[in-house]
């Protein structure tokens, strides 16, 4: 399914940039960084939040200083491949809160899921008595992250 993108001028695209830094910028100081007025890139952004550009607002948190010191991509097999079994996969994947990002592959493995927890008994709760046993699932290959060289969310918008 292809996704059309609307037609962005500087302007929107600025708007784009700077929110992605601090999505809780004022209109007025959203304004004095990419040089409009504070009406100007209030309804450039309402329009941008309303062509579904802009998805919401979140706050950034630690995991590290909230006690979630572990990272941990696992890759996730099927044990069929019937449209029954992937929608039964999707919904333990929404009900794990510990999952933070959930992707179809192309390749050896159906899913790579990004999780992050507190420690390595959890994962092991996490692994053992969540994934595994579930009668979606087949196999399922981890890896700890021992450290993060880059972690942006930015996207490249091209200015």
């Amino acid at each position: 399914m292809a996704h059309e993108s609307p037609a962005l001028d500087l302007y929107d695209r600025r708007i784009l940039s700077a929110l992605q830094d601090d999505g809780a910028l004022t209109n007025q100081a959203l304004a004095d960084r990419v040089h409009l007025s504070a009406s100007q890139c209030s309804r450039r952004r309402q329009r941008l939040e309303a062509d579904g550009l802009i998805r919401g607002y979140r706050a950034d948190l630690d995991a590290a200083r909230l006690g979630l010191t572990i990272t941990v991509y696992v890759n996730v097999m099927l044990n069929t491949h019937s449209p029954e079994n992937a929608e039964r996969f999707q919904r333990l994947v929404a009900r794990l809160p510990e999952v933070q990002e959930a992707h179809a592959l192309t390749g050896d493995m159906d899913y790579l899921l990004k999780i992050v927890v507190a420690d390595l008994p959890a994962l092991s709760e996490l692994i053992n008595g969540e994934l595994l046993p579930h009668q979606s699932v087949s196999t399922v290959k981890s890896s700890i992250v021992l450290s993060t060289l880059k972690a942006d969310h930015r996207l490249p918008i091209a200015e």
